[in-house]
């Protein structure tokens, strides 16, 4: 694979850093009740929304591209 592939995958990791870190940073409260409340969730339903999460990636993806 090509250097500019490593180098995008790279930039959309630390993209994806920088925006889940943004949530706890500026509301740690209401971060720790969201994740005790994801904590109630059931697993099939974890797994349908990252589902759709990928899909929606992809999508976006395939759309910028």
């Amino acid at each position: 694979m090509s250097e500019q592939f490593w180098q995008a995958l790279a930039a959309g990791f630390a993209l994806m850093l920088i925006i889940e870190g943004v949530i706890p940073f500026l509301y740690p409260q209401r971060w720790r009740q969201l994740v005790q409340q994801l904590a109630l969730v059931s697993n099939r339903v974890l797994r349908w929304l990252g589902f759709v999460s990928m899909c929606l990636g992809v999508l976006l993806l395939y759309w910028i591209r």
